[in-house]
């Protein structure tokens, strides 16, 4: 194990002194024009948003083919790499998946078995986030959490 992290430590080092900080600080990333369809993939469904203020947007997607759920995070302006997250959690199912990063476009995908369940999302980017609890579960009113860290 001391080994490995010596060999990654040293791969590290040596590929930022080639100057490619900006590869391994950005590793998704996108052109313009990003849609939640590009990221989670064919057969993927808007069925909700939240907006992270005029920084992006939030998606939840679901595809009726699999019934799995996924969640992007899409800035309005890529550029430089900033931190950003996407996450979906099945309160039922215990089942989660998480990314996090920086990231110059994109947060995700993070995917999901959520048919018939309700599912808990939300991202962030920069110090701005939202959470959305108890959504796409029928009758039940989803609950928004939004702010700043």
């Amino acid at each position: 194990m001391r080994f490995t992290r010596s060999v990654l430590s040293a791969s590290a080092v040596a590929a930022l002194s080639l100057g490619t900080l900006t590869a391994l600080a950005a590793p998704a990333s996108a052109a313009p024009n990003t849609t939640p369809q590009k990221v989670c993939g064919s057969g993927y469904k808007t069925v909700n948003s939240a907006a992270l203020g005029s920084l992006g947007t939030v998606y939840l997607t679901y595809n009726a083919s699999n019934g799995q759920n996924c969640v992007a995070t899409i800035r309005n302006n890529p550029g430089r790499a900033v931190t950003m997250s996407a996450w979906a959690f099945v309160p039922d199912t215990e089942e989660s998946h998480y990314d996090e990063g920086l990231f110059t476009s994109y947060a995700g995908p993070t995917h999901v078995y959520g048919k018939g369940h309700c599912v808990d999302w939300g991202g962030s980017i920069a110090n701005t986030y939202v959470q959305v609890y108890g959504s796409n579960c029928g009758a039940l009113k989803e609950h928004r959490v939004t702010g700043t860290r």
